[in-house]
């Protein structure tokens, strides 16, 4: 039996086969049951010549017809546009959609009314007509005792009337109850709560009370108290703010936070803030530095609830009459000459 070196194999037996030799004996069966006619498809062996291939054959390609257009009627430039199909529904207006969403010019819609301030020009521009509910509200002022609780009194008293307690943690000082009884606040629905190991001096306006922050969360999350207020310090850790807001979202009424006015220029959680100053004998200046809505241009001037008697008022609006002179006298001592 020929050799053939292009495609040899060893059998059991020994020795080497070609491939053309080994498919000489093979059945027909093995091969598709057809014998593999020269010039046909390509068998099983090596040394079999490949069929040739046939042109595949073109279909016709078929021509496009172009169907001409019916020309448009001119349309009369001064005709009314057609009336609209009744019954056909517009798309309605984005913030109708959902109460978090609101438009660039207006004010932003809680999910709940607001509780009124007591004051009409400021529950005019708080979004909501009040008060936020379930959400933080930050003062910022200079220091204590601006006027801060007059502000805040006819709000905390129409919970009180509810018959629900406020709760006030780590105030600066002892409240007067005479003050706050002439506010109409119930005392007996006033609770303080104060750190275990207050921290004194220096040191109280830039740590906060570790135990503090800790009551203060569980309250929020008890569901238990009406009002909320919180002097909280400079210093607070990274997440203490977002974590009082999640707090305050599960809370049904005011969540007050005083800090320091030093402040206005860092981010916070809360979406409503505050900047309170001084505007005179039993008046306050109240700034919206952040709101839902657009910034307020002006700063409103809102009247409080009198506490200084009449002559203590008069020379406190003396005292502020000079002013402007004793700065512009001090500014010209201190010009070089």
């Amino acid at each position: 039996m020929p050799l053939s070196p292009a495609a040899p194999v060893r059998p059991p037996g020994g020795g080497v086969r070609s491939l053309r030799g080994l498919g000489a004996g093979l059945p027909a069966a093995w091969s598709g049951g057809r014998g593999v006619p020269p010039g046909g498809q390509p068998g099983l062996f090596a040394d079999e010549e490949p069929a040739p291939l046939l042109p595949r054959p073109q279909q016709p390609q078929q021509q496009l017809q172009q169907l001409p257009l019916a020309p448009t009627p001119p349309r009369a430039a001064s005709a009314p546009l057609p009336a609209p199909t009744p019954g056909l529904l517009l798309p309605a207006a984005p913030e109708t959609l959902h109460p978090a969403l609101w438009r660039a010019h207006q004010l932003g819609r809680p999910a709940g009314a607001g509780l009124p301030s007591g004051f009409a020009a400021l529950d005019a521009q708080l979004p909501g007509g009040g008060w936020p509910q379930g959400a933080l509200t930050e003062l910022l002022l200079p220091h204590e005792g601006l006027g801060e609780l007059r502000l805040l009194a006819p709000a905390l008293a129409a919970v009180q009337a509810q018959q629900r307690c406020v709760m006030c943690f780590d105030p600066p000082a002892s409240p007067c109850a005479w003050a706050l009884s002439a506010l109409g606040l119930d005392l007996q629905q006033l609770v303080l709560l104060r750190a275990r190991q207050p921290l004194k001096g220096p040191a109280r306006s830039r740590l906060p009370a570790p135990d503090v922050l800790w009551a203060l969360e569980q309250a929020l999350k008890s569901g238990h108290v009406g009002a909320v207020l919180a002097w909280l310090p400079a210093r607070l850790p990274a997440d203490a703010l977002r974590r009082l807001q999640m707090a305050a979202q599960a809370h049904d009424g005011p969540v007050f936070l005083v800090r320091d006015v030093a402040l206005r220029h860092q981010p916070s959680a809360a979406p409503l803030r505050l900047v309170l100053a001084c505007a005179g004998a039993d008046q306050l200046r109240v700034a919206l530095l952040k709101r839902r809505g657009p910034p307020l241009a002006q700063p409103l001037v809102l009247a409080l609830p009198p506490v200084l008697s009449g002559p203590a008022a008069a020379r406190a609006q003396r005292a502020l009459a000079l002013r402007p002179a004793a700065q512009a006298g001090a500014a010209a001592a201190a010009s070089p000459r």
